[in-house]
């Protein structure tokens, strides 16, 4: 597997950013359901609130999929 910057395989960085800028984007949107809630836009609160449950679902996918590479060579540090 290819190596970046990090010293860590690609796959694992690639997924540990997903699941950062996922669960980041999901405490935003938090005030943006609260904004929309307060500007009596209850449609648009809905669509942020959607929007929040796919990140969360992305952000758990991702951990599953970390927890599945932990402890292999596919998983950490680069060996090459």
């Amino acid at each position: 597997m290819a190596t970046g910057e990090t010293g860590f395989e690609d796959v694992f960085y690639d997924l540990v950013s997903v699941q950062y800028h996922s669960l980041k984007a999901g405490h935003d949107y938090g005030q943006y359901v609260r904004d929309a809630e307060n500007a009596g836009l209850d449609d648009i609160a809905s669509f942020f609130r959607e929007v929040m449950e796919q990140d969360s679902a992305r952000a758990k996918r991702c951990h599953e999929f970390l927890g599945r590479l932990q402890g292999t060579d596919q998983g950490g540090p680069a060996t090459k």
